[in-house]
């Protein structure tokens, strides 16, 4: 589309050029002049150009309303030949409706159940039956309802509407699990006031509107554990989500999930690399957060034994009993000694690692995740004894001092000690693609496809208790479907689709005109910001960055 205009007229001086559109109701644009290149815009930034001078033409670009880019010519009006077509400017003024969530990618209605029938896919099972080829695969009302082959849709959607996609070229699978991520909280994931925070909870600072939920449901990410950081040895507790991309807070937390709680080991939580202002908390020593261990369990069962006791006096002994003091920090204590929250540890070295087993086995619970755990490959024997998992990265070392001793084949030693072994991201960016990060096992350790792909969907849902209806694709399970272009494990597979309990949540054609939705809107704020600067006070910008999240961040923004 080339920019087309009966008159234009540049007059004015190299210091101060004024260039006037005479179509555009004599608009006088805002335009500089530097050498042979010339910059001009409108008052309200809707329309903006650049171009380069040359014998009586200038050549260049400009930006529409929708911000769309488009080439332009100009040409002295004694070389034209003939008359040109006129070039009309139109401006979207209309306010849009709210969206969900109101911003970027968000949808223009909540997201509903879809009946769906994939035809002939490649399916990645999980289960004893393993990958099946040219199968079908039917989900409705969020569940999985059908695996097989020929399907008729009329078997499951009798009376309801269904869409049906050919998956003949596709691979179809679960839904990635994240294990250990820090997405979608607000206002920072430490609180490192102290050595134990079991009080507090990630699921009270959930933020459905983090864009890196929607960019993961594009790299096959359906849920996470949000967990607490790693300031302290007892930190808070975790939320377990489903990326529902539009739903609110309350709505992204899976239904009837175990609570767990992040512990730590290691430089964080003795402050080692907090600076020399920052050691004025215990523990400073890793023998010092055993003892934090120790203390914290033993005042949790002396607690517990307070409460049984006045549990057992009678009504008429009660009258006259003055209760314990409820604790809040103890009384998750209590449910971690009562199997009714699990640990989940940051962990690096042997020996931490040996000394926390050797701490749950003498206070009598079992830890059920150690993270990280990149030294893990040393003592999984003794992991696969006292029955915790493990999740690890693919291949992060020697990024600090306590993991110079980390090597890329640890998932695979883990996982053929026979340790629930899944790989997580701990990071924004590789949530993303965790399907690439679980390949690594099958490149560094020989690990089957299968195996490695059960690292990031269904090991995951076992470490976190959801394999009863997560983490593969059988009858009963939730709708929680990723279409690949590829086998999931290569580097060329990229996702076509992305259903969360039935629902699509991402979809490669719809993201195309999301895209182009949001491009308009972008400059009817633009519009409406220019307007509103030239007709009020100066005002400072206030620039936003993006808050990233990892174990260590000490900071709320």
């Amino acid at each position: 589309n080339e920019f087309e205009n009966n008159l234009v007229a540049i007059e004015g001086t190299n210091a101060k050029p004024k260039l006037t559109l005479f179509h555009l109701d004599s608009i006088a644009l805002t335009t500089s002049l530097s050498g042979n290149n010339i910059t001009f815009s409108n008052p309200n930034g809707t329309f903006r150009a650049s171009g380069k001078y040359n014998n009586g033409h200038i050549i260049g670009n400009y930006q529409d309303s929708l911000g769309n880019y488009h080439s332009f010519r100009m040409q002295r009006d004694s070389l034209f030949e003939s008359k040109e077509d006129q070039f009309e400017l139109v401006i979207d003024n209309n306010t849009p409706s709210v969206w969900f969530p109101n911003k970027a990618h968000g949808f223009a209605d909540t997201p509903q159940y879809k009946n769906v029938l994939f035809k002939n896919a490649t399916v990645w099972t999980n289960e004893e039956i393993g990958i099946l080829q040219n199968t079908d695969v039917a989900i409705s009302e969020g569940k999985i309802i059908a695996i097989g082959t020929l399907l008729n849709p009329n078997d499951y959607f009798s009376e309801e509407e269904y869409q049906t996609i050919d998956a003949s070229n596709y691979n179809l699978t679960c839904g990635i699990i994240d294990e250990h991520s820090h997405i979608a909280i607000s206002k920072g994931v430490n609180e490192g006031s102290q050595a134990v925070t079991a009080e507090v909870s990630i699921a009270d600072v959930i933020n459905p509107n983090d864009h890196n939920i929607y960019r993961q449901l594009a790299g096959g990410t359906v849920a996470s554990q949000l967990l607490h950081g790693s300031a302290n040895p007892i930190g808070g507790q975790a939320a377990m989500v489903k990326l529902r991309w539009g739903a609110n807070a309350e709505e992204m937390k899976i239904a009837g999930a175990d609570g767990f709680i992040k512990f730590a080991l290691g430089e964080n939580v003795k402050q080692s690399n907090w600076g020399n202002f920052e050691r004025i908390r215990f523990p400073q020593t890793r023998m010092g957060v055993e003892q934090v261990f120790y203390d914290a369990f033993y005042r949790a069962k002396a607690y517990q034994k307070q409460w049984e006791d006045y549990n057992n006096l009678s009504q008429k002994e009660k009258r006259n009993t003055t209760p314990p003091r409820e604790d809040i920090e103890l009384n998750t204590l209590v449910e971690i000694l009562n199997s009714e929250r699990f640990v989940t540890c940051h962990s690096y070295i042997q020996s931490e690692i040996n000394m926390l087993m050797h701490v749950a086995d003498s206070m009598g619970f079992t830890v059920n995740t150690f993270t990280h755990i990149l030294e893990g490959y040393k003592v999984a024997d003794k992991m696969q004894e006292h029955g915790v998992g493990g999740s690890t990265f693919s291949d992060w070392w020697a990024y600090k001092f306590e993991v110079n001793d980390a090597i890329p084949y640890n998932a695979t030693l883990l996982n053929n000690a026979g340790v629930i072994t899944a790989i997580n991201s701990d990071d924004a960016e590789m949530g993303r693609r965790l399907n690439q990060e679980a390949a690594k096992a099958v490149k560094y350790g020989r690990t089957s496809e299968e195996d490695a792909w059960k690292m990031v969907t269904l090991n995951p849902a076992k470490l976190l208790h959801l394999d009863t209806h997560m983490g593969s694709i059988k009858v009963g399970n939730d709708a929680d479907i990723v279409l690949w272009t590829d086998n999931p494990l290569s580097i060329y597979a990229k996702v076509v689709q992305t259903y969360v309990d039935g629902k699509l949540l991402f979809d490669v054609e719809v993201d195309k005109e999301l895209r182009a939705r949001d491009k308009a809107e972008r400059m009817r704020i633009i519009k409406l910001m220019s307007e509103d600067k030239n007709g009020g006070e100066k005002r400072k910008p206030q620039p936003t960055k993006e808050i990233l999240y990892h174990c260590d961040t000490e900071h709320e923004e």
